[in-house]
């Protein structure tokens, strides 16, 4: 299983190789630096590199055991591993060198450190040596399991644990072959890509592809340039990549014609020819993608399969090295794991899998007791639940220690429940459930860049009705949610994406208590501006870890605020993904901190902003807009009880109309009632996405729309409506943003005030009631007979009244009217 000399390529990164001699040459030169009789254990800390390949094999070449610490751990998780398994060398690079500085003082021993950039190599000093071969049942590695349950524990893998994996894909099942070269992405502390991704290429004399990062154009330039055929990952990874590719069929009603045929027919060949550009993109050659370290969503199975890929999943553990299922090439079986392992022996009791074998390991690391707990008898206990079909098919259903058992004995599998929430809504980025005083709650990570785009605000709202209601009316009682958190923070994983269930009721604790008022607030200059700034905005006390989205609610005009205070004050250019990825105020202030170019604080000038020149050509008035508003007032007149009252109250020139916002026909309801000239000077603004097709846009551009996108370029949309006014034209804004659900009367956003203080043109409130129960929302046939009643209310002018003062003089006029709300 060691590595045998050639001249052929074993290390790729970018233009960068190292052959198997040379290779050879490193460990040799690594091995030298200690003495293998005095060190047992070698530690590695560290992202992947070639160093980290050269450090692991010199200490299999010393006869050492390799203990891998993930370079992502916190100071106290590394000293827990060293104290734990005490290795009397740390290889480590110049990055985690820095947090070693933190963890030597937590350690109970000497411990002896080489940083990789600090070693000095010549080549001409090292022969070339293979490495001799070992006991067999020697301990090769110990790996920490990542803590799902919170308590990591050292797993002793012998030589012959991991070569019961090599044999098995190499020579039994060959998936690893010297010509397929293999994708480096995944960390090599876990055994998955520690044995999947540099033991099994090296043991077949392949070649290793490094990315130079996660980030999706160097795993592509990567994939391209070495021309891999096998990667290694995790379900995470491969939804990141479906998602990529999916956004772009979804942009296209032929690429979407053609992914449904292509799912119909389920031909490998047939996808691969339709889908030739997206192989391509992925290099051309890709043979299987490997996946493993948590349980793959099955439909994103079935988008692999469509797009013309083949999935090779597993199912395992650290404790077998890591196998004890995979699937074999094309006998791909969707929901399974693929059948066993050659050799290992499988049963099923208590409805708990049960397995033995060559593969698994003889115990945990100084922890007896522990390790009799999981293995008895031979047979390693491995807490997940499953079956094994007639045709050796495993799948796996949960995992015992997480099934939720209620105190009416009714058991939920989480995952179930989980996988049923997602499925509801795309806003969702990530959920899990949980027991907590005997009832199932969840919590929720909102996909907070989709929000943005269709610019919901209140979140908790929009949750709790869109998803959690859905999934309640369709579920058993006991399966029902009691109670939803929205998380701020990615939900606590593992590094192979697995949830870390046991800190979901205390993450969803933080977000509801008030710690944060125990935190220590920063004191550094850039904080202190953005602080003041937003407490200016938004009237409230602000805190380090206040959320953009979840906590302060910003809408659309209040991130255009903060951006524009940022780049004036900071003198950098704020894009949208700069708060996607620094959401709370500590952490955008930090980023400032880092960034700036200047520090000198500047209000906002809207008055400036809307006199920037802006591309705007207004659309014709055609004959037909009149003739279409009198045929519908007549037609509408008819069809509800509707009436109009104070129309004398619209004023001579340029004005706007705000009203509130109760149905889809609003703005209908509210031009019936303006006279024809005034109509046919009166505009209305259309999101992008309702005007797609030709004859729309046609329409629209004959009608008085203007079409903007007005929830991803708030500026620029408003500058398109102060170009609008100032050409003597009129404006129907709904400054609520959003229907009502309740006909109560939502938060007004202030864009229309800043338009009529900053032009000085008045704003005339308009009450809209009864249009919810014509036509409530997710109706889409209006229900006639329905009373409806428009008023219109005297202008508000706005003298010397700011923003805010003007919004809610107006908010507090149509707030006054609807009390007077026809009954239905």
């Amino acid at each position: 299983m060691f590595i045998k000399s050639s001249n052929k390529p074993a290390l790729l990164w970018q233009d960068k190789s190292v052959t198997y001699n040379d290779l050879l040459r490193h460990i040799h030169f690594y091995s030298t630096l200690y003495d293998g009789s005095t060190t047992s254990k070698v530690a590695i800390y560290s992202g992947n590199r070639f160093e980290w390949v050269y450090a692991f094999y010199s200490a299999w070449k010393n006869r050492s055991i390799v203990v891998p610490i993930d370079f992502l751990a916190q100071p106290d998780e590394i000293a827990y591993i060293l104290n734990d398994s005490k290795p009397e060398i740390l290889f480590c690079s110049r990055d985690t060198a820095e947090t070693m500085k933190e963890v030597t003082p937590l350690l109970s021993y000497e411990l002896k450190m080489f940083v990789f950039e600090d070693l000095i190599y010549n080549e001409a000093d090292y022969t070339i040596e293979e490495i001799p071969e070992s006991n067999v049942h020697d301990t090769a590695v110990i790996i920490y399991t990542s803590g799902t349950t919170g308590s990591p524990k050292g797993v002793m893998l012998s030589y012959d644990n991991l070569l019961a994996n090599l044999v098995s894909v190499s020579k039994e099942v060959p998936i690893y072959t010297s010509e397929r070269t293999l994708l480096c992405l995944l960390p090599l502390h876990h055994i998955f890509p520690l044995l999947g991704s540099m033991v099994a290429p090296l043991y077949v004399e392949s070649r290793i592809a490094f990315s130079p990062s996660v980030n999706s154009a160097d795993i592509i330039d990567t994939l391209q340039k070495h021309k891999v055929a096998i990667i290694i990952g995790v379900p995470r990874l491969y939804e990141a990549i479906r998602n990529g590719i999916m956004e772009k069929i979804k942009q296209r009603f032929v690429a979407r014609l053609i992914f449904g045929v292509a799912r119909i027919l389920g031909s490998r060949n047939f996808s691969k020819t339709v889908f030739k550009s997206v192989h391509e993109r992925f290099g051309g050659n890709l043979d299987y993608l490997v996946c493993g370290g948590a349980k793959l969503n099955e439909d994103l199975a079935r988008d692999y399969k469509t797009l013309g890929f083949e999935i090779l999943e597993g199912f395992g553990m650290t404790e077998t090295a890591p196998m004890i299922t995979f699937t074999r090439p094309n006998d791909w079986k969707i929901g399974s794991a693929g059948k066993l392992l050659p050799g290992v022996d499988f049963k099923i009791v208590n409805h708990e899998i049960l397995v033995r074998g060559r593969n698994v390991t003889s115990g945990y690391y100084g922890k007896p007791e522990e390790t009799a707990k999981v293995i008895k008898d031979g047979w390693l206990h491995t807490g997940d639940t499953g079956f094994i079909d007639k045709k050796g098919y495993v799948h796996i259903t949960g995992r015992t220690k997480e099934i939720i058992v209620l105190s009416n004995g009714k058991n939920i599998n989480p995952e179930e429940v989980e996988h049923k929430i997602m499925v509801i809504s795309d806003f969702i980025a990530e959920v899990a459930v949980f027991s907590k005083n005997d009832q199932l709650q969840a919590i929720i990570y909102p996909d907070f860049k989709k929000l943005r785009e269709k610019s919901i605000l209140n979140l908790e709202e929009m949750f709790k009705v869109e998803v959690i209601e859905k999934y309640n009316r369709a579920s058993s009682s006991y399966k029902k949610i009691t109670k939803l958190y929205l998380s701020k923070e990615e939900l606590p994983k593992t590094r192979l994406g697995k949830i870390q269930r046991f800190k979901l009721a205390d993450l969803a604790e933080k977000g509801t208590t008030q710690k944060r008022m125990f935190k220590k607030e920063p004191v550094f200059e850039e904080y202190v501006v953005i602080k003041e700034f937003l407490e200016s905005q938004k009237k409230s006390k602000i805190f380090p870890d206040d959320h953009l989205e979840i906590d302060l609610a910003l809408d659309s005009l209040d991130k255009i605020n903060l951006q524009v205070f940022l780049e004036s004050t900071f003198g950098i250019k704020v894009q949208e993904d700069t708060l996607i990825h620094h959401s709370t105020v500590e952490k955008l202030s930090h980023y400032m901190k880092e960034k700036k170019n200047k520090l000198a604080v500047e209000t906002v000038r809207w008055a400036e902003i809307l006199k920037e020149k802006v591309d705007l050509k207004l659309p014709d008035s055609w004959f037909t807009q009149n003739l279409f508003k009198n045929t519908a007032r007549y037609f509408l007149k008819l069809y509800f009880r509707i009436k109009g009252e104070g129309a004398e109250n619209i004023p001579e020139g340029s004005f706007i109309i705000a009203s509130n916002h109760q149905s889809f026909l609003d703005a209908l309801f509210v031009s019936i009632f303006l006279k024809n000239k005034v109509f046919k000077k009166t505009y209305f603004y259309a999101k992008e996405k309702h005007v797609k097709n030709f004859f729309v846009k046609k329409l629209a551009s004959k009608n008085n729309v203007i079409v903007m996108d007005i929830n991803k370029d708030l500026k620029t949309s408003l500058q398109k409506l102060a170009e609008v006014l100032r050409n003597g034209k009129n404006l129907i804004i709904f400054p609520e943003g959003t229907r009502s659900h309740t006909g109560v009367l939502g938060e007004f956003k202030k864009s229309f005030a800043i338009l009529s203080k900053e032009l000085n043109i008045p704003i005339v409130p308009v009450s809209i009631s009864g249009a919810m129960y014509a036509l409530p929302k997710g109706s889409l046939i209006p229900r006639p007979f329905k009373k409806i009643k428009v008023t219109f209310l005297k202008p508000v002018y706005p003298g010397p009244n700011d923003y805010d003062a003007l919004t809610d003089i107006v908010y507090q006029k149509i707030s006054e009217e609807l009390p007077k709300q026809v009954k239905n």
